[in-house]
């Protein structure tokens, strides 16, 4: 089983080693990676989606990676946020952070435990010579996908899921959403809930998600796959 999960756009610094484009387990993608840094060395830095020192963080970022001197850290060391925060990875047994799969403009694919460089991009970005890089990765992205085994858990935002044809995979998708009285959840808690949710499957199975509750969360199963209801809105 995998469970996809987004990168966070807030990553820690720091790092051992030399990252290098073929690190991890798709390291096939290294060619794809090469292309997307050497079109990122030559676009506007209004790419990054930041200003003063996050802006200066992600071009010294990009700089080590065209020079290959970019220090690398396991993915779930590297990525934080709230979802990450509420996974909890450092306590997860290492054959669950393997299964983790984490869709990113930059590298296209990583495992939880892969070597993982510091880097600021989203896949709507358009970068010169590529178009939008969504569109640019899905292709190879889906070919990686397809390529493993057993049912997908996908948590993804619509952001990256944009980059993964997974109607592909047919019935092996298990689609996870989170709702409101409105019908979709957003802001801090439907991310820490989120967190929770893929800690629930790595840890204990799929099937621990008909039992799921945490801070009122409660989640129903249905035809396209488990809906997560925020607080008191379980219909």
């Amino acid at each position: 089983m995998i469970v996809l999960l987004p990168p966070s756009e807030g990553k820690a610094e720091g790092g051992r080693g030399t990252w290098s484009f073929e690190a991890g387990a798709f390291g096939a993608l290294g060619d794809g990676r090469r292309a997307v840094v050497a079109a990122l060395a030559e676009a506007d830095p209004k790419v990054f989606g930041a200003t003063g020192a996050r802006a200066e963080r992600a071009a010294d970022a990009v700089r080590a990676l065209v020079a290959e001197t970019a220090p690398a850290l396991p993915a779930w060391r590297r990525f934080t946020g709230v979802v990450w925060e509420h996974l909890d990875p450092a306590t997860l047994p290492p054959a669950a952070r393997r299964r983790i799969l984490v869709p990113s403009a930059v590298l296209g694919l990583c495992r939880g435990d892969d070597p993982t460089p510091d880097f600021r991009l989203k896949f709507g970005v358009s970068l010169p010579g590529l178009g939008r890089l969504d569109r640019w990765w899905r292709p190879a992205l889906t070919s990686a996908l397809a390529r493993s085994r057993g049912p997908v858990v996908d948590l993804l935002p619509n952001e990256h899921a944009a980059a993964l044809d997974l109607s592909s995979l047919g019935s092996r998708v298990v689609r996870v959403t989170f709702a409101d009285a409105g019908g979709a959840a957003v802001g801090h808690n439907a991310k820490a809930v989120k967190g929770r949710v893929a800690r629930t499957v790595l840890v204990d199975g799929l099937d621990a998600l008909a039992g799921f509750a945490w801070q009122g969360w409660c989640t129903e199963r249905t035809a396209d796959g488990v809906v997560v209801h925020a607080p008191g809105r379980m219909r």
